[in-house]
C-alpha cells in the first residue's frame, strides 16, 4: 500500500470544541447501511448562542471580498471562480441550528445511547468480518486495530448509510460569515477563533478542489462541512488522508481502502497512536476520595499519582503509561475511568470524552469481547465498558 498524504492535510482537528470529524457525501452513494439515531456532529462546535445577537464584528460585504483576495493569494485559485461558487452558495438557518445544539454537550447517560445500541453493533460486527482483509492490512502497517476504525465509521456515518446531506459549500460559508454572535462578555475571543477556524476550512476547501479536481460545489457532508465515510474537514483531508490502493488517488467517497488508510494514518499522525497500547479502562475509587476533574484531556499522571489521589484501575495495568481521569455522569451516577494515549488520540478526531468513550465502547462490542449493553468486561487492550451507569 503505498502512502501519499495528500498535499496538505486536515481531517478532524478544529483548535475549538467541535463534534464530529469528516463526514460527507460521496459522488456515488455508499451502500445502505443501520441509519444512524442521530447524525453524527463535527469537530467540536461552540456552544449556543445566548443574549442578544448582534451582527458579526465583519460585515459579510466586508469580509467576503477580503476572504476571496487571501485565498486566491494562498492557495493560487482564480478570484473569478471562488466569487462565482460563493455566488451560488446559501446561507441555512438549519445549519447554524444544528450548530447551536451539539450532541457532545449532553450528559454521558444521554449521548451513549446515541451511538451505541445492538444494531449498531450489530453492523459493526458485520462491517468488520466483509472487510477484515483489508482492515487487518491497515493495522499491520499503521497499528490501529480494525474495530476502531470500524467504530469511528459507525459512529460517524453508520457504516457509511449518512454521510451527510448539507452541501459542503453551504455549511462553510453559513458558518464562516453568517453565525450569530453575541454581545456577552467573554465570548468574543471565542467567536473569533470559530469564525476564523471556518473561514480557513472554507479556503482549505477551494484548494482541495483545485488539487483533487473535485467539484467542490457538488460535494455534500455535514452541517460543520466534514466529508466521506471517515467525515473529514477540507484541511484534514488535506493534511492526513492517503491513498490506500495506490491508484494514485485520495477518494474518502468511494475508496473504502482509501478511507480506511486514511483513518489509521489520522490516529498516528495527528493523535500519536501507539501501536499495542491501552485505550481505556474503569476506575475505582477509595472511599473517601475527594472529586478529582483534571483540565483537558492528555494523558499526564502517572498511576501511582492517581491512586494517591484516590483513583486506581479497576485491574491491574502492567507497563501502562500516564493517564487522563474521566468523570462521566452514567445513569446510576458518577463512572470514573482512564484514559491513555491512545484514548486521547481518539479525542483528537473529535475533541470530546464523551465522543471518544462511545467509539471504544463500541469497538470493544464490535470485537466481540463484550457487550456492553449487557456486561461489565475487560479486554487484552487494556479496555473496561460496562452496562449504562454501571
Amino acid at each position: 500500500m503505498t502512502r501519499r498524504p495528500a498535499s496538505r492535510a486536515l481531517l478532524c482537528a478544529l483548535p475549538l470544541v467541535l463534534v464530529a470529524c469528516a463526514t460527507q457525501s460521496p459522488p456515488s452513494p455508499p451502500p445502505q447501511a443501520e441509519a444512524v439515531e442521530e447524525p453524527a456532529p463535527p469537530p467540536d462546535p461552540a456552544p449556543p448562542a445566548s443574549g442578544p445577537i448582534v451582527s458579526s464584528a465583519q460585515p459579510l460585504q466586508v469580509a467576503r471580498p477580503e476572504f476571496v483576495l487571501e485565498t486566491a493569494a494562498r492557495y493560487d485559485v482564480d478570484a473569478q471562480r471562488i466569487e462565482a461558487v460563493l455566488d451560488q452558495a446559501e446561507i441555512r438557518d438549519s445549519i447554524i441550528n444544528a450548530m447551536s445544539r451539539p450532541a457532545e454537550a449532553k450528559p454521558w447517560r444521554d449521548y451513549r445511547p446515541i451511538f451505541i445500541s445492538q444494531a449498531r453493533i450489530d453492523g459493526g460486527k458485520a462491517f468488520l468480518a466483509k472487510h477484515r482483509e483489508a482492515l487487518e492490512k491497515v493495522e499491520a502497517e499503521y497499528g490501529v486495530p480494525p474495530e476502531i476504525i470500524v467504530a469511528i465509521l459507525g459512529v460517524e456515518t453508520s457504516y457509511g448509510g449518512n454521510t451527510g446531506s448539507y452541501p459542503v459549500v453551504d455549511a462553510l460559508y453559513t458558518l464562516a460569515f453568517a453565525y450569530p454572535r453575541t454581545n456577552e462578555p467573554g465570548k468574543i475571543e471565542r467567536e473569533n477563533k470559530r469564525e476564523a477556524f471556518f473561514r480557513d476550512e472554507l479556503a482549505q476547501l477551494f484548494a482541495l478542489g483545485e488539487e483533487t479536481g473535485f467539484d467542490i460545489t457538488t460535494l455534500k457532508g455535514s452541517y460543520a462541512g466534514a466529508m466521506g465515510w471517515g467525515q473529514f474537514m477540507p484541511s484534514s483531508y488535506r493534511d492526513y488522508a492517503v491513498d490506500g490502493n495506490g491508484d494514485g488517488k485520495v477518494d474518502l467517497f468511494n475508496s473504502l481502502d482509501d478511507v480506511f488508510a486514511s483513518v489509521a494514518n489520522y490516529f498516528v499522525e495527528k493523535g500519536g497512536w501507539e501501536r499495542g497500547g491501552p485505550i481505556a479502562v474503569r476506575a475505582e475509587r477509595d472511599r473517601g476520595a475527594t472529586d478529582f476533574e483534571p483540565d483537558g484531556l492528555e494523558p499526564r499522571y502517572s498511576l501511582d499519582q492517581l491512586a494517591a489521589r484516590g483513583y486506581r484501575p479497576a485491574r491491574p495495568m502492567p507497563g501502562a503509561g500516564d493517564a487522563i481521569l474521566l468523570n462521566l455522569d452514567g445513569v446510576d451516577g458518577k463512572e470514573h475511568w482512564l484514559g491513555f494515549q491512545n484514548f486521547y488520540a481518539i479525542t483528537r478526531y473529535n475533541i470530546s470524552k464523551h465522543y471518544a468513550m462511545a467509539v471504544f465502547q463500541l469497538s470493544e462490542a464490535i470485537a466481540g469481547r463484550e457487550n456492553p449493553l449487557a456486561s461489565v468486561g475487560t479486554d487484552s487492550r487494556g479496555g473496561s465498558a460496562a452496562k449504562p451507569g454501571a
